[in-house]
């Protein structure tokens, strides 16, 4: 070994090794989440139609504390056009929740929407208050709430997968049709498809 050979190698021996990055902690699970993913994203959907749908009636009560606990050098009407902003970008995430609930329940074998029109509702009691709750706490409660971040990317995942599986199914029945002289056997259920078409909207709580 050549002594430039020794001295590079004694140099790797006294580096130090850098350190792996620490991990990122994981976000917490949702308080009354369901762990599988179409009906997590069906009670993200539940959750965040309860919040949007809270808009008129806590609005007054938010304006109310806005003007009275103003940060210095902010202006009420910036402040409050976070809210109507956060009600755009809250529509926005409905439809991408319904596009991949509705690609689940197209995909599966068997129809799933009852389990994911129950997990809406258990998104939606999120907000159900008792009647010792006071508007202004209501409306703080409101006002700091934020959509889990794993809501949008288990939405995503989901419909990517459920387009996979989606295709598969459908490749496999054809290849695995009776011939024309064979009776065809019975499903054991209808698939999504054969649903009415309201059984693929998440319902909305009353």
């Amino acid at each position: 070994m050549t002594p430039l050979a020794i001295a590079l190698a004694l140099f790797a021996q006294a580096e130090p090794a850098a350190a792996a990055p620490a991990p990122q902690p994981e976000e917490r699970w949702p308080t009354g989440a369901p762990r599988e993913d179409y009906q997590f994203v069906a009670w993200c959907y539940g959750a965040l139609r309860g919040y949007l749908d809270l808009h008129d009636e806590v609005m007054p009560e938010v304006t109310r504390i806005e003007k009275q606990f103003r940060r210095p050098g902010t202006s009420l009407e910036a402040d409050l056009k976070v809210y109507a902003d956060m009600q755009k970008d809250g529509r926005q995430k409905l439809t991408l929740f319904q596009s991949a609930l509705t690609a689940a329940e197209k995909a599966s074998p068997r129809p799933i929407n009852a389990a994911g029109a129950e997990a809406v509702k258990r998104g939606r009691s999120v907000w159900t208050a008792g009647p010792d709750v006071t508007k202004a706490r209501k409306a703080q409660e409101w006002m700091s709430w934020a959509l889990p971040a794993k809501c949008e990317t288990t939405a995503k995942t989901l419909e990517q997968r459920a387009a996979l599986m989606g295709s598969a199914f459908r490749v496999n029945t054809v290849e695995g049709a009776p011939a024309a002289d064979e009776p065809a056997p019975e499903a054991d259920a209808a698939p999504a498809e054969a649903q009415p078409a309201e059984a693929t909207e998440p319902p909305t709580a009353g």
